[in-house]
């Protein structure tokens, strides 16, 4: 992502819910909390279930780029 606006709404789906079932749906896209640190440790912050954002492993999610009518509608969601 190449602006400051992209890089504040990045999306994620996520692949792997094992031990967090009631956190993670696998097949959801999850709005991605920009955190330097989270990210320095492999970590991935995101809004999940709860509403609440919590850093969950990397390699549960995977990046994708998506329309902006999708944006928006997923950005008026949360």
């Amino acid at each position: 992502m190449k602006t400051e606006q992209a890089q504040s709404n990045q999306f994620v789906v996520c692949l792997n819910n094992e031990g967090y079932k009631a956190s993670l749906e696998v097949g959801k896209i999850y709005r991605v909390i920009i955190d330097e640190s989270a990210r320095a440790n492999g970590l991935i912050r995101i809004i999940d279930e709860s509403g609440e954002d919590y850093a969950f492993s990397a390699n549960r999610f995977y990046p994708i780029e998506v329309p902006k009518p999708v944006e928006e509608v997923l950005l008026s969601a949360c």
